[in-house]
């Protein structure tokens, strides 16, 4: 397994000096850096060149998350948001690749998070999702984009994808239309997987090998060992799908800025947030999640 951390734990915004984060994973112990996409429409090929460099000199493996924009919605009912949408990602998967980072995850199926104030259409979603990330599937391999995480999120923040059946089903269902979408996969969250799984084991083992991403946090969006999630559950089932892949922590305790806007952070969730002692506790996090997902 490799162990990662997204950047935004330290962020109020959904940017930052990329690599001052990547320097700082690198001295808490961590394999990964996850990145959001968002801002790197806007890198220079110079910008882009130091960073890659900057990952390397450091052993820094880079990926990304997204939670896509409603212009870039590649489900939209809107044929030119659709089309829009791909040019979006061609234009991104040509900069991860780079920065040699070949995984991005979220909702790519869709937009983030998802505005109920309007009613949703569930099934066209989904249908018009598995048409575009088919299509999508193939310009990231032209991209050399190996995984393209299909996250499953609570209820409150999509829904189109909720629970690890919908999320398999969804990924069988793009492969089926496009066989050589073996780059589609299902990601999951220990967060998520709190609100909307009976069985969090239970959940792991239904995506089996189609797992491709996996995220980790508490209940509480603290970092893995400051809540009650089922972390033994967790071992036990990724052990038993043979998972060894990315491990990425994504924890969310300041509120403020666009950050606690979108994920709901109306207060600070631990006691002290500087930078000191979010790094303290996700140093220990990590050694906490190291025993328990490879003892």
């Amino acid at each position: 397994m490799q162990h990662g951390i997204y950047y935004a734990y330290w962020e109020r915004e959904w940017d930052g000096d990329y690599q001052h984060y990547v320097k700082k994973a690198a001295g808490l112990g961590f394999d990964i850096l996850e990145i959001a996409a968002g801002p790197l429409p806007e890198y220079t090929d110079e910008e882009l060149s130091s960073l890659k460099k900057c990952a390397q000199e450091h052993n820094i493996r880079l990926t990304v998350g997204y939670g896509p924009d409603p212009k870039n919605n590649i489900a939209s009912a809107d044929p030119d948001v659709r089309a829009h949408g791909l040019e979006f990602y061609k234009d991104l998967f040509c900069r991860m690749e780079k920065i040699d980072a070949d995984l991005i995850g979220g909702a790519i199926y869709s937009c983030w998070p998802i505005d109920y104030s309007r009613p949703v259409d569930k099934k066209g979603d989904w249908e018009r999702g598995v048409e575009g990330i088919a299509k999508l599937a193939k310009i990231g391999l032209d991209y050399g984009v190996k995984t393209i995480g299909m996250e499953v999120l609570n209820r409150f923040e999509n829904h189109v994808l909720n629970t690890s059946k919908e999320g398999t089903a969804f990924v069988k269902a793009v492969r089926q239309l496009e066989p050589a979408a073996v780059n589609v996969k299902v990601m999951l969250d220990t967060f998520h997987m709190n609100i909307e799984e009976q069985s969090i084991g239970a959940a792991i083992r239904t995506a089996g090998d189609l797992l491709g991403h996996f995220h980790t946090g508490e209940c509480n969006r603290m970092v893995p060992g400051q809540g009650r999630t089922p972390w033994r559950e967790i071992h036990d089932a990724l052990k038993d799908i043979g998972y060894d892949g990315a491990v990425v922590m994504e924890p969310f305790v300041i509120p403020g800025g666009t950050v606690g806007r979108d994920i709901k952070i109306w207060r600070e969730i631990v006691e002290d947030t500087s930078e000191e002692a979010l790094d303290r506790d996700v140093k220990n996090a990590l050694i906490f999640q190291r025993y328990m997902l490879e003892r």
